[in-house]
């Protein structure tokens, strides 16, 4: 298992980069579920989640039948 890039284990796909997952983390967004109460638009607005991560994360959801609130 490599090492977690963030403070806090996350769910998270290595794909959306290491500053995004360490930013998420540090913004209290661990899991999947915790997505769904939190908009696109808030995600972008947290420094160093970029729209490739926001797309990422939004399949992985889609793929759960969850989406983003908003």
């Amino acid at each position: 298992m490599p090492p977690q890039d963030s403070p806090v284990p996350t769910e998270y796909p290595e794909e959306i980069g290491r500053t995004a997952r360490r930013q998420l983390a540090s913004s209290g967004y661990t899991t999947y579920d915790q997505l769904t109460t939190v908009s696109r638009k808030d995600l972008l607005a947290i420094h160093g989640v970029g729209p490739k991560a926001v797309r990422i994360l939004g399949e992985e959801l889609a793929s759960r039948g969850q989406s983003f609130d908003g």
